[in-house]
């Protein structure tokens, strides 16, 4: 016979598993936005939540009415031009949304596992899936407002907020497995070199959005015949994050210093770790980006690298603050031997 606490364990991993693969597919879906900006495809279908008013978008212009330019020419200022390879990235990227919608609502009925032990786990379920559903309004007002940039990056930054909500709560679930010891004080400082390195690295993915629009002026101004001086056009703010960069190598340079300083954070220097090289990957795709005419493939590889780093900066404050992730009922907490603090 099966005990009851076996098919808790059960339920707690399997909401484990979901809550992770809805973060793999949130990113996914991250990744899939900038596919859609970096190809210039965000008007590809000028309606919605129908596309060319079809549920399946068509895949040749003859399938579309005749006037199909003056029906949806006025919206885009007579610059409709059905494009079926456009037109499918962006409704691939809808299909996208809807799918990380119900997983993110999935995750939420798995959470109520967690409702007796741990109703933190549920909060964070529960946020997740209210910024899902504000954001996929939000998208509806990216097309009606004919992609305004303020809406884009406030659309960007709600993906954000629902990756650390996913998060919080995936980690805060994984909290019966980790071994909650007393931090060494010099973590206080570790985790507020941290914090301000998030915000820092949330501002530069702001600016690197404003970039972006910049670059949609300069393109259009001179178009890609003119590809390769599209750098040189671009105004005073891809400057100040091309340079901002810098700032932030320096900030994680002095967390690996702090990581290495205390010498009980073994899990959290080998996040550390992975956090250096993202950022050194991330600043070579830049690179790449102004010396090489801003490859379209590697735009959105540039921002799903910020977002990582993001997620994993956030990841590490929260397992660095044991107040934020422990519930009150310690007694609940069962102690394993594999550690994310664990001293020599």
């Amino acid at each position: 016979m099966i005990s009851s606490n076996s098919l808790i364990d059960k339920k707690e991993q399997r909401f484990r598993s979901l809550a992770f693969v809805t973060i793999i597919i949130i990113y996914l879906l991250i990744l899939a936005g900038g596919i859609v900006r970096s190809t210039g495809s965000g008007m590809g279908c000028p309606d919605w939540p129908k596309c060319f008013g079809r549920w399946v978008p068509p895949t040749e212009a003859s399938q579309l009415p005749i006037n199909y330019q003056k029906i949806y020419g006025a919206k885009l200022k007579g610059e409709v031009q059905f494009n079926a390879v456009k037109t499918w990235i962006e409704y691939a990227n809808r299909l996208l949304g809807v799918l990380s919608g119900f997983l993110v609502f999935a995750t939420l009925l798995a959470s109520f596992t967690y409702l007796r032990k741990d109703k933190a786990v549920i909060w964070g379920s529960l946020t997740a899936f209210l910024l899902v559903g504000i954001n996929g309004w939000l998208g509806s007002r990216v097309v009606a407002t004919e992609l305004a940039q303020y809406v884009i990056t406030i659309h960007l930054l709600l993906a954000i907020l629902v990756v650390f909500a996913l998060l919080y709560s995936w980690i805060r679930s994984n909290v019966y497995q980790l071994d909650l010891e007393t931090i060494n004080p010099t973590g206080n400082t570790l985790r507020w070199l941290l914090g301000i390195t998030m915000v820092l690295t949330i501002g530069q993915i702001v600016l690197g959005a404003q970039v972006r629009d910049s670059l949609d002026i300069v393109m259009k101004r001179m178009g890609y015949v003119q590809r390769d001086n599209w750098v040189s056009n671009l105004d005073w703010r891809f400057y100040i994050h091309r340079s901002f960069s810098l700032v932030i190598l320096a900030f994680h340079i002095l967390v690996v210093y702090q990581v290495r300083k205390w010498n009980r954070a073994i899990q959290i220097a080998k996040l550390t770790n992975g956090l250096i090289a993202l950022v050194l990957v991330e600043i070579g795709v830049g690179v790449t980006l102004a010396y090489f005419s801003i490859p379209a493939v590697v735009q959105p590889v540039h921002l799903l690298l910020a977002i990582l780093m993001v997620g994993l900066q956030f990841s590490m404050v929260l397992l660095l603050t044991p107040k934020l992730i422990m519930p009150r009922d310690r007694s609940n907490v069962s102690i394993s031997k594999s550690t994310v603090w664990k001293t020599h």
